[in-house]
């Protein structure tokens, strides 16, 4: 049987407990950490999902055509051949943000600031019926911690979560890959670790440290509470598990055929 293909971008943002809550839903993981010299593979054949994390590059290149990491145009390319193959796909920040650019969205820094802390996000209409979201709560409880955000969605992505200040919290592409903007994956010794690393932003928002960290421990069993679910349900659909009725019809929310591998 094959495993989950996981890409940790950066060692700041690996799994965590989503890897905990997708092993607790019976899928093997395999993680590669391009950051350390992995190489990425060239198809996902031998894999049942593809799970891209976050990190601290950003999704788009520099002025100079620089990419934010050396291996996010073979990553792009990957995520696409996903879609394409109808791989189960969960992506998490910057790796929901490389999703979307992937397949023409627009990826930029934010002209709304740093967004930093516990949050809630709003479901849309089309959430009622997506396989993994209709069973989240109307106003999900998530962690937030990025600078850049997803402007432009690609032109047949389905959104399925929003907030007032950011728009495209979450979004579905085709019928087996999912991009969100928020962390689900935190657990409080990787919060803290973000305060320190990340103390310029906080000190930008007028943020205390200490008070962030302790806000968002006070929300981790509201957010396992909605999203342990949410992985199992992910893992279900990687395993072949998830009844039929639950998965929307093939070419829902489809992307262009023509954006490169």
């Amino acid at each position: 049987m094959g495993t989950a293909l996981v890409i940790e971008n950066d060692p700041s943002d690996d799994l965590r407990r989503l890897g905990e809550w997708l092993t607790e839903a019976g899928l093997e993981l395999t993680v590669l950490r391009p950051y350390a010299g992995d190489p990425l593979p060239a198809t996902l054949d031998d894999h049942l999902a593809l799970v891209v994390l976050g990190g601290d590059q950003n999704a788009y290149s520099a002025a100079d055509g620089t990419p934010g990491a050396p291996w996010f145009p073979e990553l792009e390319g990957l995520l696409r051949k996903a879609v394409r193959n109808r791989v189960p796909t969960l992506a998490v920040c910057l790796g929901g943000q490389l999703l979307a650019q992937a397949h023409g969205g627009l990826v930029e820094r934010s002209t709304s600031g740093p967004e930093i802390g516990p949050g809630l996000v709003g479901k849309r209409d089309a959430a009622d019926t997506d396989p993994l979201f209709k069973w989240v709560p109307l106003l999900p409880d998530v962690i937030q911690w990025h600078r850049d955000e997803i402007t432009e969605l690609p032109l047949k992505a389905v959104l399925l979560a929003a907030s007032s200040r950011y728009p495209h919290q979450a979004f579905r592409l085709g019928d087996r890959a999912w991009g969100v903007q928020f962390h689900i994956e935190c657990d409080i010794a990787m919060i803290e670790r973000w305060a320190v690393d990340d103390r310029a932003s906080l000190d930008e928002l007028g943020y205390d440290p200490e008070a962030v960290v302790y806000a968002i421990a006070e929300v981790l069993p509201d957010v396992e509470e909605v999203w342990q679910p949410f992985a199992a349900r992910f893992a279900s659909l990687a395993l072949g598990t998830l009844p039929d009725a639950d998965i929307p019809a093939a070419g829902t929310g489809s992307t262009l055929p023509l954006l490169g591998q």
